[in-house]
């Protein structure tokens, strides 16, 4: 299998997954490290829900998905991406009838599908887990329809996985809800590993435990409703899945955004979860919206391209054009960096990731309306669909984004802001926001011009300096207004002045 090519060369793929519960195609779009959907369908054809009783997959499930897998290959031909990966998972590979269907799907729908085994599939979750934060680390735990998938993860890669019977459809969903028997049988697959697999996180995968997540959301009042990267502490993970499992199916469905299907599976995954978070000791529950799909991707990439970071890459290609938003993007990283390097660092060593990353998202929001345009850039930046950062992180880009856009100091969705980041990281992001606009508008968004000036940080004030041939050009009247506004986000005074003749020499021969 080739791998994925250029960092800056745009490839389209695409994902088929034939799961035990669900169905589903996704387009990809791929810039580099970056990798965004473009379109997501899915069924819940529920094919290993009678495996359990029969060992063999559900008569109507087969029908259901053959008719979305026909579907899919025409959307297919249509899109013709790059490349296609079509894997089917647990019921396929376990049910006595998975190579019928197989054969089914490749007469009627002219797909030929991989039946991972067990290995593999655990193997291609950490993988995704590990596409969407790379840092992660611990177990990763991915809880599909028929099987639950445990992996861990070591030095940044996948390391040993297994395999256990414990999806929903393997526990029998379709009878009587028993949560003592599910626990007992998730307490009898987890005590021969429990030793080797216990660690204090866990990296939850699977639609069950997102949807798990988003229920504690709205128990805690949490208010931002993205499940990628949401952190529940052991204490709260054990509550809110005993009371999950305490509830009827016709409760669940009641619930919000819980789907019949989905409902009747959720006590389940609830009562794995609790077990899995005592049995194991976990510390804490990481969720992921990443998985086995992007984990195929993520697999198939030039090694070079898998290691760069998926922030700084993510928000390099959001951030408009990717060339031009990249090498601005870098001018702006080079120009600042430094001062910010001789502040105290608000996130440690994930510092100088997201000052690259605010740092991309420069031109983010240029064609939008003037008028709106630093809210409307909040809000995408707060909700975007970019790997590698935590909520915290979120919250302080966004807030970046905005300063970059204006000096207000009325920030929107301040409930967000105020759970999420305490007044010193506040105020950081706005002064890197302002930092950042500084920089575009000494320069005219020219990383040429920009490297004529300097920035600097001392003990109570704020230099800026140009070399001499360039003072009048770009110290003017504008930029000290945006200096002035740095300054005064650091409570230091301004000062601005041509570079002394000796520093200018050192950079023309430096630069030379």
């Amino acid at each position: 299998m080739s791998a994925f090519g250029d960092s800056h060369n745009r490839v389209d793929a695409a994902v088929i997954d034939v799961g035990s519960n669900s169905v589903r195609l996704v387009f990809y779009r791929l810039d580099g490290r970056a990798v965004w959907t473009v379109f997501n369908e899915k069924i819940l054809a529920g094919l290993g829900r009678d495996f359990a009783v029969t060992g063999r997959l559900s008569r109507s499930g087969v029908a259901s998905a053959l008719v979305a897998l026909v579907r899919f290959r025409a959307l297919l031909d249509d899109a013709r991406p790059e490349r296609v990966f079509a894997v089917a998972t647990a019921a396929i590979r376990d049910a006595e009838d998975g190579p019928d269907f197989c054969r089914q799907v490749r007469e009627e729908a002219g797909l030929q599908l991989r039946v991972l085994s067990g290995a593999e599939e655990a193997r291609y979750a950490a993988l995704g887990v590990l596409a969407g934060a790379p840092h992660s680390s611990g177990l990763v735990g991915d809880l599909g329809g028929g099987s639950l998938e445990l992996t861990l993860l070591t030095d940044g890669e996948p390391g040993a996985g297994v395999t256990l019977p414990l999806g929903p459809f393997a526990l029998g969903v379709s009878g009587p809800f028993n949560s003592d028997r599910v626990r007992a049988a998730t307490r009898r697959a987890l005590d021969p590993i429990a030793k080797d697999f216990s660690v204090a996180t866990l990296n939850a995968v699977g639609g069950a435990w997102r949807n798990l997540a988003l229920l504690h959301m709205r128990m805690s009042d949490y208010p931002l409703g993205i499940v990628h990267q949401y952190e529940i502490g052991r204490a709260e993970a054990l509550s809110a899945a005993k009371f999950i499992s305490q509830q009827s199916r016709s409760s669940l469905e009641r619930m919000e955004g819980i789907s019949r299907r989905r409902g009747e599976g959720l006590p389940h995954a609830a009562v794995v979860l609790e077990t899995l978070v005592d049995r194991l000791n976990i510390q804490s529950v990481v969720m992921s919206a990443y998985g086995l799909r992007e984990g195929l991707l993520f697999g198939a990439m030039d090694p070079a391209i898998r290691a760069r970071d998926p922030l700084v890459e993510g928000c390099a290609s959001m951030g408009g054009r990717h060339e031009v938003a990249e090498a601005l993007g870098v001018a702006l990283e080079t120009w600042l960096g430094p001062a910010f390097a001789k502040l105290e660092p608000m996130f440690g060593a994930r510092e100088p990731v997201l000052i690259a990353a605010a740092c991309r998202l420069a031109e983010f929001g240029a064609l939008l309306h003037p008028d709106h345009r630093a809210d409307l850039v909040f809000d995408q930046v707060l909700r975007a669909p970019i790997p590698g950062m935590n909520h915290t992180e979120r919250a302080f880009l966004a807030c970046a984004a905005f300063g970059r856009h204006t000096g207000a100091n009325v920030m929107p969705a301040a409930r967000i802001i105020a759970r999420l980041l305490t007044p010193e990281r506040y105020q950081r992001a706005r002064a890197l926001g302002a930092a950042i606009r500084l920089g575009c508008d000494l320069s005219g968004r020219s990383p040429e011009l920009l490297a004529h000036a300097r920035l600097d940080f001392r003990v109570n004030t704020v230099l800026l300096q140009a070399e001499a041939a360039w003072e009048k050009t770009l110290l003017g009247e504008q930029t000290a207004k945006r200096a002035g506004a740095l300054a005064g986000l650091l409570d230091r005074d301004l000062k601005m002045r041509a570079l002394p003749a000796k520093e200018t020499q050192w950079a023309e021969e430096a630069a030379g």
